[in-house]
């Protein structure tokens, strides 16, 4: 038996219940995993509330990132062995002192990376990568504008885009915020709680407005976002975290310039081994060369995992936080 946080009840912070589980040994490609840190993420909250359905229903263990020291191997896994330091992202299962996963979801992780670090960038530090390489490909010639510049995936794709030579725009919400973006590749931060950020992104642009906006906001940035897009322009939305857009008018991208939208999720850009393996490699490139720095500002114990989601979506967190076990 070993502890973990467990889901009965869909709802707010207080439904994360620390007991005692039952593990149980790998079957056949799957690998049982000590974790030595955990990523905390703003889907965790999704899946808690019930906004997100878990796949296999109630009740569940939330998380969906993670690094540590695999333990045992099932039948057919042979890319990783007991004594591994491996790190994912996906499938949910994260909060736990120990978890069975399957093998071919496991990366290595490099020399030089410690596991606090491999924890809280892979789901991140990967939605990064396939937002500014996959979605769009970001170059020297694009500018952008990035809604949440100071939360974990903000931080990495305002390095990552900054790498990549693009102007890179940046919304947050205090003074501090603020700082902290324009520390990690913003050129241009606007607080939105003082400014008006369409205004403000006319102004930086010279009136020309933006080639992509990448929003995890949701309801409290839409239309508005479209605003600040050229004609043309691709609106990504790849989060809610101040509630679901739930009245979205197609015919709005046809009157403000014949934009386009997605919705896409990292889990559909890694689907394969492949594509994983590819995602991971660019990223522990750029972090393992220093052009990405990762960032833990905060650390909670896993039997915390209430109060660090209260923390989270009441906006007191930073770039990247992590539970240890």
């Amino acid at each position: 038996m070993v502890q973990a946080i467990r889901v009965h009840e869909t709802g707010g912070p207080e439904v994360l219940t620390w007991e005692k589980v039952e593990i149980g040994e790998p079957g056949p490609g799957d690998v049982r995993i000590r974790h030595t840190a955990i990523g905390l993420n703003f889907i965790d909250t999704y899946f808690r509330s019930g906004l997100y359905p878990a796949p296999a229903g109630l009740p569940f263990i939330p998380g969906n990132e993670g690094a540590g020291i695999v333990l045992t191997v099932g039948e057919g896994v042979s890319h990783v062995a007991p004594g591994d330091r491996v790190a994912y992202a996906g499938p949910l299962g994260a909060y736990a002192q120990e978890r069975i996963i399957p093998g071919d979801r496991l990366v290595a992780i490099p020399d030089g990376i410690d596991d606090k670090t491999a924890a809280g960038m892979m789901l991140k530090g990967m939605t990064a990568r396939y937002l500014l390489r996959q979605t769009f490909d970001v170059t020297p010639d694009t500018t952008l504008l990035f809604h949440a510049a100071a939360g974990g995936v903000g931080l990495i794709a305002g390095q990552w885009a900054a790498h990549l030579g693009a102007t890179v725009i940046g919304t947050a919400g205090s003074a501090e915020k603020v700082e902290l973006a324009k520390a990690n590749g913003y050129q241009h931060v606007i607080n939105y709680r003082d400014e008006n950020f369409v205004e403000r992104v006319t102004e930086i642009t010279d009136g020309k407005g933006c080639d992509i906006v990448y929003d995890s906001v949701g309801k409290d940035t839409y239309p508005e976002s479209l605003d600040c897009l050229k004609a043309r322009g691709l609106w990504v939305s790849f989060g809610q975290s101040s509630g679901p857009i739930t009245d979205f008018n197609l015919g709005l991208l046809g009157t403000k310039g014949s934009l386009f939208a997605t919705r896409p999720t990292l889990f559909s850009y890694i689907a394969s081994r492949a594509d994983l393996e590819a995602s991971a490699d660019d990223l522990f490139d750029v972090v393992g060369k220093g052009a990405v720095k990762i960032g833990v500002n905060q650390e909670y114990r896993l039997a915390d995992a209430a109060q660090a989601h209260k923390d989270l979506e009441g906006r007191k967190t930073t770039g990247t936080t992590v539970l240890i076990p």
